[in-house]
């Protein structure tokens, strides 16, 4: 008799009601399913999980000693497990899926979208970054049985990927926010990355729509022979959806749209997140949820934390956390934002690293630096943070710009700076933690 047929025999009334990975946060019910680590085997913890409440663990079949009279289920790897059991759960759903990808605005068009759609449907989407081949099957193995549509991030940092999750997940909409430098390291050009991005389209809905930012020739040129439902958005009024009448606030922007009479109030900084609302618009349209109610949807708007997100401060000094995540189109953007927003005196970027950018890193990083002409001081962290520095020292006096490696050095020296009248940009790589200078700060 397998190993199988005695849990089932055993346990056959056994109800799982959920799935975790992590062994602190069990509920009643819920399958534990245990990784092997570098440090640590979640399957030490797996009776502990059973004590706790979880109605059954997977345990893998190469760890010796599995414990005896638990409600165990035996498989031959555990991460191919649990992605077998997210596909298998999705296809007794009747939950409409949109998947995202994008080297920049993932997570921000995933917000605008989980918005504009649950003006009439129960959503639920990708938390945090669960977006690669461990957290998207988590994410659907969350979803409860009356969501009416699935909003999942899908990441990368190689070729293939995408087209896993795509697979996995048979989106009946796909969207790709942008092409831009982040990856390099792996894929060596910027057309690298768009094929890797296109690799969404492998698991696309056979009657599926795809949505794909139309000022990209990268993505245009690759696309136009093939057979799809497909539109577009951009800045350029040749696309399906363009902005029109842009108007920057102090905490977001106003702009018009070419499908609809009325402006349109988005209250998150930046023209770059006007593109990802376009993008979000264009899913909420094939979902037939009218333009004329979108605002609503806009303006109750909740983004994932350290997005552009206008935060205050010691002193009132007003601080844009954009601290999650950066490459040089990001970061760009971002910058463009500072040197745009209106009501301040003075203007003071913090960067730091952007990683993952292969040979051409050093150069990116200065061209960063050159971009920066019209903010008053730059404060830089980082071993490439330095190119930073020397880039803007082409556009700044030179005792406007310093650099820095350690952070608290940055942060007495940012400190006398704090006013009401100042504004200061925070950007940089996830590994750079330049949050914690936010935190610093205020």
């Amino acid at each position: 008799m397998s190993s199988s047929t005695r849990f089932f025999e055993q346990y056959n009334e056994v109800l799982i009601s959920g799935v975790t990975i992590d062994s602190r946060k069990i509920e009643a019910g819920q399958l534990f399913i245990p990784f092997k680590g570098e440090r640590t085997d979640g399957h030490e913890y797996v009776a502990d999980a059973i004590k706790q409440g979880a109605a059954a663990a997977f345990w893998q079949k190469d760890v010796p000693n599995p414990p005896e009279n638990l409600p165990l289920i035996f498989v031959d790897d555990s991460l191919t497990a649990i992605q077998t059991l997210a596909k298998s759960y999705l296809q007794q759903l009747k939950v409409k899926i949109v998947g995202i990808t994008g080297s920049n605005g993932k997570t921000s068009t995933k917000d605008m979208t989980t918005s504009l759609l649950s003006l009439k449907y129960k959503v639920q989407k990708t938390e945090g970054n669960y977006n690669n081949h461990l957290g998207l099957p988590l994410t659907v193995l969350g979803l409860e049985e009356n969501t009416d549509i699935a909003v999942l991030e899908m990441g990368m940092s190689s070729r293939g990927e995408i087209d896993f999750l795509s697979r996995l997940a048979e989106p009946d909409i796909a969207v790709i926010t942008n092409i831009g430098e982040s990856h390099m390291q792996d894929l060596g050009s910027r057309e690298g990355i768009a094929e890797a991005k296109l690799e969404i389209l492998n698991g696309l809905k056979e009657k599926g729509r795809f949505v794909y930012f139309g000022d990209e020739p990268l993505l245009s040129t690759r696309v136009k022979d093939r057979n799809l439902d497909m539109k577009t958005f951009g800045m350029d009024p040749a696309n399906d959806l363009y902005p029109y009448e842009i108007k920057a606030l102090e905490n977001g922007s106003v702009f018009q749209i070419n499908k609809a009479a009325e402006p349109f109030e988005l209250p998150v900084l930046g023209n770059h997140n006007i593109l990802n609302a376009l993008a979000a618009m264009l899913v909420a349209e094939y979902f037939e949820i009218p333009y004329e109610e979108m605002n609503k949807g806009l303006q109750s708007l909740k983004l994932t934390n350290m997005r552009m997100e206008l935060v205050e401060g010691q002193l009132g000094v007003k601080v844009i956390n954009d601290a999650y995540n950066a490459s040089p189109t990001s970061m760009l953007a971002a910058i463009d934002v500072l040197k745009k927003l209106p009501g301040y005196k003075q203007k003071i970027a913090v960067l730091g690293d952007m990683l993952e950018l292969g040979d051409q890193e050093e150069a990116f990083h200065y061209e960063m630096g050159e971009h920066l002409e019209g903010v008053d001081y730059v404060l830089t962290y980082g071993k490439l943070g330095n190119f930073i520095a020397e880039g803007a020292k082409t556009v700044l006096p030179e005792d406007h710009v310093f650099s820095f490696q350690e952070k608290e050095p940055l942060i007495e020296t940012l400190l006398p700076f704090l006013n009401k009248e100042t504004v200061i940009l925070v950007k940089a790589s996830r590994g750079m933690k330049l949050e914690e200078i936010v935190k610093a700060i205020q």
